[in-house]
């Protein structure tokens, strides 16, 4: 993961401010110890000694970590143990009181969350407190053409070609934009999936939004994001409403769009799945389009039929 990456990530004010108060509102100064799992270049651990943490664990995998280590040295920042491992191979963790672990894609599932803060459970006493705690995934209907415009480049690139094979494949992939408050339908978000990364559940996840529509319009995707609380009362948005984040929105294209009338019905169903033998992340989603009670039209897609390597 490239340095570039983890300068976004600590320029993110938003993202850090809610994780400093998560763990000043948990942390037992002088008594808590902290497991910071995915520690990149350790900012969250070191935020947890600022906040009174008697011993911090940082675990990561990365070259990176020995830049936390190096940070931590000249900043006369102690109490930290560094475990150059990725959590999920470390066998026998010291137990704590407090795990925090930012492992969050703009698509929430793709980083591994949650195969790690599953996995993250065993690192935890009785009454350890998970951070973050739980986590909503939200969509709604894209009507802005901004982004469809990016595909007329197979119908634009020669006249003498027939490239829709390669405009189909471009279509079966969910793409990270910074989609605005304007790109979306005048209807109301709905919620597909949400779960409490403290219960259990596995990384197949599924689920369903449903949009009646208010007035003639055309629809050329769907915006995905998410709402993650750190702890009650602490929470980080991804939204196209709240203050930006370096993560940025999904745009899930449709392979036509839809021509809405008012009153209509669209149901757009997504399935996620991660944890499987190999790396990464399989999604597929339905949008299923009704008028009264015809079915005028469903198409599917998935980012495997997008994938070519």
């Amino acid at each position: 993961m490239s340095i570039e990456f983890h300068r976004r990530m600590l320029a993110d004010h938003v993202r850090l401010d809610a994780f400093r108060a998560a763990l000043e509102q948990t942390i037992r100064p002088g008594e808590s110890t902290v497991a910071d799992i995915g520690a990149g270049t350790g900012i969250l651990a070191f935020l947890a000694r600022a906040a009174g943490a008697r011993e911090v664990w940082l675990y990561d995998p990365g070259p990176v970590l020995m830049l936390a280590e190096t940070i931590a040295a000249r900043n006369g920042i102690d109490g930290l143990h560094f475990v150059p491992e990725s959590s999920l191979a470390v066998a026998a963790p010291p137990c704590v009181d407090v795990v925090v672990a930012e492992v969050l894609g703009n698509f929430a599932y793709e980083e591994g969350v949650l195969e790690t803060l599953s996995d993250a459970q065993r690192f935890l006493k009785p009454d350890g407190v998970l951070i973050p705690r739980s986590i909503e995934q939200w969509a709604a209907p894209v009507t802005s053409d901004r982004f469809e415009r990016d595909f007329a480049i197979w119908e634009q690139a020669d006249p003498h070609l027939d490239l829709r094979d390669a405009a189909t494949c471009s279509r079966n992939n969910m793409y990270v934009h910074a989609i605005e408050p304007y790109d979306l339908a005048n209807v109301a978000a709905q919620r597909w999936d949400a779960l409490d990364f403290a219960g259990e559940y596995s990384g197949n996840r599924a689920g369903d939004a449903q949009f009646r529509m208010p007035a003639a319009d055309r629809i050329y995707g769907f915006a995905l994001w998410w709402e993650c609380a750190l702890v009650p009362g602490v929470v980080l948005s991804t939204s196209p409403h709240a203050p930006r984040t370096h993560w940025d929105q999904i745009y899930l294209p449709l392979a036509q769009p839809l021509e809405i009338e008012p009153g209509d019905e669209v149901l757009l169903t997504i399935a996620s799945e991660t944890g499987g033998a190999e790396p990464g992340i399989e999604v597929r989603w339905t949008a299923a389009h009704r008028r009264g009670s015809r079915s005028l039209s469903t198409q599917t897609l998935d980012i495997g039929t997008g994938d070519i390597g």
